[in-house]
């Protein structure tokens, strides 16, 4: 990867780390991000006692650790990857990929530029860099409509063909929201009304999801781009349900949010 970071990392930081050495009590690795080498204790490797330290790790390993201290004199790094759990590494690896796959976009628009691509990198990522952790989150910001990259310097000559390949390879965030709509009613074609109403509600939008849980229970879900959008969904299909059944003898109708 081109991504990198000036400095130390700061403590509680997490940190993706490749293993240089194995020792008898000690990891010694090197921090991808930052360049610098860190060092794990065989205590920080795994909980509970550890016979033999390469059952856990050996040379060449990507591992995601956390950072315990820092020596800003002498640029002594302190790592534990035993306190790094599981959520948390699968975020960090996460990140990781999403910025390889920004780093790609560049890589590509270079063959395309006929550019040399660490040079074409550092010309994009270096103005954006002073208002974003990651490449990744702005070109996600601009792609949702939250951020005009514009505005940030990247050389005249390089933006346009860059925006259109970010919005050609990164999809726009949506989100899902939903819960449990209950239907019923004492009318003699109570079953037809209650298909006829599920009907109504999935035909408001194709991104409408109805799945039958049992006992009159329907679980309905809404995705959309954002929030407000998968609301104001949710609010159309749950009123155009009910509306049917509503007003038939014994009619109970509830909805109920997750």
């Amino acid at each position: 990867m081109f991504y990198h970071k000036e400095g130390l990392p700061e403590e509680n930081e997490l940190v993706t780390c490749t293993v240089t050495s194995v020792q008898y009590n000690s990891v010694f690795c090197t921090l991808d991000e930052y360049g610098k080498g860190g060092m794990i204790h065989i205590s920080e490797v795994a909980p509970g006692r550890i016979r033999n330290i390469r059952d856990y790790v050996i040379e060449g390993k990507k591992v995601i650790c956390k950072v315990l201290r820092t020596d800003t004199e002498r640029g002594h790094i302190d790592l534990s990857l035993r306190r790094v759990n599981e959520n948390q590494r699968r975020e960090k690896n996460g990140l990781i990929k999403q910025e390889q796959k920004a780093e790609k976009i560049i890589e590509n628009l270079a063959v395309e530029l006929k550019q040399e691509p660490k040079m074409l990198y550092e010309a994009i990522a270096t103005p954006i860099l002073k208002h974003y952790e990651y490449l990744h989150m702005a070109f996600q910001e601009h792609v949702d409509g939250e951020a005009d990259l514009t505005r940030l310097g990247i050389p005249a000559e390089y933006l346009k063909p860059l925006l259109n390949r970010v919005t050609d390879k990164i999809k726009p965030k949506s989100v899902t929201i939903g819960g449990t709509l209950s239907l019923s009613t004492y009318a003699e074609n109570g079953v037809e009304l209650i298909r006829e109403a599920l009907r109504r509600a999935a035909v408001v939008d194709s991104h409408i999801t109805i799945t039958y849980l049992g006992s009159g229970n329907y679980k309905m879900d809404v995705t959309a781009e954002e929030y407000k959008g998968a609301e104001e969904l949710l609010r159309r299909a749950v009123e155009a349900a009910t509306e049917t059944v509503r007003k038939t003898e014994g009619a109970a109708v509830n909805f109920v949010r997750a």
